[in-house]
């Protein structure tokens, strides 16, 4: 259940692995899976300010502004983008653009159908259907992104993502809520909240609206976009590997400086997702793929990769294991009774990296024996 491969057939030859991306993509997956337990152990275990501060950055905000933690997310939008580029190019290589529209619809479907497994299905009956969730997030991105890489070129690809980008803007800043009117991005009371309580059936995650809403899924498409295009720019050849890293980095602080300044008009919510949060978080995930792939792929230091890409060679195999296994009940099986008496306020913490512990040998054993589940 891995994102697609990042293997380039345009030519005869294979181009080498970005394994900086699949390190990132691990990276990435094992903060999503753990982070917040993790910083919460950590304070509990060692309290003060700067335990406090890691604890906070792995924590959402309630609302405007953004955390380390609220980055996580669309950084994996975005990193599936880039894979796009070269799972898609495969794809067409071996078997035109209808193989790969079939291969992307056939995905985008199982990623869907996963998350709504994920959130217990039919587990609590149909009213507790989980429409919209992370995964079908993820699926609903990268199969937009991906058709649309099919049919568009560059210039065609940012078109695209300005539209959606400055469309979304339009819809939130124009179009009257009942009761609330236009422009009103608080809680309950925007248009991508609206439009989820009115049209979103079944459960939402926040009572009447979604954080992974329908109206909030086009700029979102927009995250994945911006992948792509960054795919499409380490791919491209005619420029050294340094090079490349050094413009992708200052390109993403640019794009956190845009994404801040558009949010004083259109505030930064990861919960609907608006633009300027999207040029944030691109800006900050094109600064952490530019650091990666300088650090693996320019320079080759990969002695400290192996636990990062394990999981990011399976990274949805991992995520759905802390779905699927209650890994707090066996960790405590470990680190219960007395020793948990023992360890105090500490316990959490051993707890969680026990549980960590885990699950990462289970993709390390999957990785010896090369077993890579996907979609």
């Amino acid at each position: 259940m891995a994102m697609p491969k990042l293997q380039d057939s345009s030519s005869s030859e294979r181009a080498p692995r970005l394994e900086s991306l699949d390190v990132l993509r691990g990276f990435d997956m094992i903060c999503m899976a753990v982070g917040e337990e993790i910083g919460r152990g950590l304070h509990a275990a060692f309290p003060n300010a700067a335990t406090q501060w890691v604890a906070d950055q792995f924590s959402h905000v309630a609302w405007a502004g953004v955390h380390f933690y609220d980055l996580i997310f669309p950084l994996f939008v975005f990193i599936a983008g880039i894979s796009i580029v070269f799972s898609v190019d495969r794809m067409m290589e071996s078997g035109g653009r209808g193989l790969a529209v079939r291969r992307i619809v056939t995905r985008t479907l199982v990623l869907v159908a996963l998350g709504i497994f994920y959130y217990r299905g039919l587990e609590n009956g149909y009213e507790k259907i989980r429409l919209l969730g992370v995964l079908q997030r993820i699926g609903l991105c990268y199969g937009a992104a991906a058709l649309l890489y099919c049919f568009f070129k560059t210039r065609g690809l940012l078109a695209w993502t300005a539209g959606l980008l400055l469309g979304y803007w339009a819809m939130m800043a124009l179009i009257p809520v009942p009761g609330h009117g236009a422009g009103n991005y608080a809680e309950g009371m925007n248009l991508a909240n609206y439009v989820d309580k009115q049209w979103l059936p079944f459960r939402k995650w926040d009572g009447d609206h979604d954080p992974e809403g329908l109206l909030s899924t086009l700029p979102a498409v927009g995250s994945c976009l911006l992948g792509v295009l960054t795919g499409i720019f380490l791919k491209s050849p005619g420029m050294e590997g340094s090079r490349k890293a050094r413009t992708l980095f200052f390109a993403g602080v640019a794009g956190m400086v845009a994404g801040h300044l558009w949010g004083l008009s259109f505030p930064v919510i990861k919960k609907i997702w608006t633009s300027s949060y999207v040029l944030v978080a691109a800006g900050w995930s094109a600064v952490f793929m530019a650091l990666f792939y300088q650090v693996i792929d320019v320079w080759k230091w990969r002695r400290w990769t192996p636990v990062c890409l394990w999981v990011g060679l399976n990274p949805i195999t991992f995520y759905m294991l802390f779905n699927l296994i209650d890994f707090e009940k066996v960790g405590n099986r470990l680190v219960g009774g007395e020793i948990q008496r023992a360890l105090g306020h500490g316990h959490e913490l051993v707890l969680h990296l026990v549980i960590l512990g885990m699950a990462l040998a289970v993709v390390r054993f999957m990785h010896r024996r090369r077993v890579y589940l996907r979609v």
